[in-house]
């Protein structure tokens, strides 16, 4: 262990002494007066400091100071705390604003001065930029680097330049499919990239041989023909790419969706790692995730564009699968490290870290980088279930390496608040606004009256195994796709990623969230209770009056 000079130790202990103050502000709020205690209680720490060293003078170097010999210990006091309360009267709000401020994780530290643990109980401060040009807009009022979500606006550093437009598949989607890119491309001169199967489609091509096609197909290739004719015309001009294949990181600007949620859980499978702002348009069935109408579509883009925009982060879970021999080749490949000579070490584990080398079925899904640490990013859920056996799953299930509980039921889903109003609404969970941190974790068909829902904080990591004494295997799919089987023996890790879906908002993320909730699923619609005024026969005659003519009409019935 090397040995710390004397000015080192200083150092060391000033920097510590700051990071205190930071925090006490931080987590206080300190404003007003109560920042000009924490600054007075910090400027006396320093100077109790400087007063038990013989020999320092304070210098400023960027944020910090360096401690250097100095015979006047009063005048270097003096000096430390003129430095200090001028910096922290002038650059405060600045440094906790910068993008590389105290409370990034490249500079936090703890107050041992190690680095913090990797989860914690509080959500992961979320990666700020979505792709080339996109990011969270400053506000000069946060306090720590997570903004308050009501605060969360776009803003691009610079103009965006590449659109990603993603269509269902459905002919309706045709023609306002075909609009949106003209218009896009002749009146905003941007790069539009499409997906390849949408020049496969043949009502969008011109060389169908019609003979071989059915009469209702001729009869519908014949109406878009004009769609058609203008799709042709632009043609040349679009950029393509295939799923699985091309990797889009750092080439899209912004996206759009036009269809149902199915296509903003699309865009989230191509971007494993920062997303673009997305833009999503209603023209699917249910339009829960798509709160943009396509009438007067130029002015909404045009607005987002110039980036009057409201954003909703919505939180992604990362996911990986654990083989149980995976884990005894690792640990039989750390054996093999630590035998072998440090010059060879290196190219072993470079070799090892190669995805092209590892047996991983995951690249073909995520299609980037994610795929050599054998995760991937969903927006909704994850679900565990016991597929076509006819016996109970039995599921084990830890958080943070400590066991909780099992699942004997159908399977266990594990969501996001974005996908507690999909397949976990309907196994009867709770509705949870995509601003919560949090993950959510319900069991399908339980075998127990007593298991309900819960939700644990979004920093845990969620451990997900077969029980031994388990019948059977089970299931695993994400976001519905890529199903998969898990072996005894075989886990899941389930924990918040840091790189959420920017989903943009059409007018708040209040406003749109309940109108979902009211027009997609008509939640707590019922027909109003009459209020008193309109029961004139009650209001009218008092409760003696009312037994009167009760009793006369029995009278008169017999």
């Amino acid at each position: 262990m090397a040995c710390r000079s004397d000015i080192d130790l200083a150092t060391l202990h000033q920097n510590r002494l700051e990071e205190r103050w930071h925090y006490g502000l931080a987590w206080c709020g300190a404003h007003g007066s109560s920042q000009q205690q924490q600054l007075t209680h910090y400027n006396e720490m320093l100077i109790r400091q400087s007063g038990n060293q013989h020999r320092q003078r304070a210098s400023k170097s960027g944020t910090y100071y360096k401690v250097y010999d100095a015979n006047n210990t009063s005048a270097a006091a003096s000096r430390v705390k003129e430095n200090v309360a001028k910096d922290h009267q002038n650059k405060t709000l600045e440094r906790l604003d910068d993008d590389n401020s105290y409370f990034t994780t490249t500079k936090r530290r703890t107050r041992s001065g190690t680095w913090p643990r990797t989860r914690s109980l509080n959500a992961p401060s979320p990666f700020q930029q979505f792709g080339p040009c996109g990011r969270i807009m400053k506000n000069s009022a946060m306090v720590m680097q997570i903004q308050d979500p009501a605060s969360q606006r776009l803003t691009w550093y610079k103009p965006p330049l590449t659109v990603l437009v993603i269509k269902k598949k459905d002919s309706l989607v045709l023609l306002p499919f075909v609009q949106l890119v003209e218009w896009l491309v002749q009146e905003k001169n941007m790069v539009v990239w499409v997906e390849s199967a949408v020049l496969e489609d043949k009502l969008l091509r011109d060389d169908v041989k019609l003979e071989q096609e059915s009469a209702k197909f001729r009869q519908v290739h014949e109406y878009y023909s004009g769609v058609r004719s203008r799709f042709l015309a632009l043609r040349e001009k679009l950029v393509t790419f295939k799923d699985g294949r091309d990797d889009l990181t750092d080439r899209i600007d912004f996206i759009v969706c036009l269809g149902g949620d199915g296509t903003l859980l699309y865009a989230s499978q191509l971007f494993q790692q920062s997303v673009p702002p997305v833009m999503a348009f209603y023209l699917g069935s249910l339009g829960f995730l798509t709160p943009f109408q396509c009438d007067n579509f130029q002015d909404q883009v045009t607005n987002v564009l110039e980036g009057h925009a409201a954003l909703t982060l919505r939180s992604r879970l990362r996911c990986s699968i654990h083989r149980k021999g995976e884990r005894h080749r690792e640990s039989l490949q750390q054996v093999s490290n630590n035998m072998l000579k440090p010059s060879l070490r290196l190219h072993n584990y470079s070799a090892m870290g190669d995805p092209t080398v590892s047996n991983n079925n995951w690249s073909s899904y995520s299609g980037q980088s994610s795929a050599a640490n054998n995760s991937i990013l969903v927006l909704n859920e994850v679900v565990i279930n016991r597929g076509p056996s006819p016996y109970l799953s039995n599921i084990d299930i830890f958080l943070d390496g400590k066991y909780i509980t099992s699942v004997q039921g159908d399977g266990l889903i594990v969501s996001t608040p974005t996908g507690s109003t999909a397949y976990a609404a309907a196994a009867g969970a709770s509705m949870i606004h995509p601003s919560v941190p949090a993950i959510l974790v319900t069991p399908i068909c339980p075998h127990s009256l007593s298991f309900r829902p819960i939700v644990v904080p979004a920093g845990v990591e969620l451990k997900i195994s077969i029980s031994p004494d388990s019948r059977n295997t089970s299931r695993v799919s994400f976001d519905g796709r890529n199903d998969q089987e898990l072996n005894h023996g075989d886990s899941l890790r389930v924990t918040t990623s840091i790189y959420p879906v920017p989903s943009i908002c059409a007018q708040d993320q209040i406003s749109d969230w309940f109108d979902s909730l009211a027009e997609g699923l008509h939640w707590n619609v019922r027909k109003r209770q009459k209020c008193l005024d309109e029961l004139s026969d009650l209001t009218a005659s008092g409760s003696e009056d009312t037994l009167d003519e009760f009793d006369n009409l029995k009278i008169q019935d017999s």
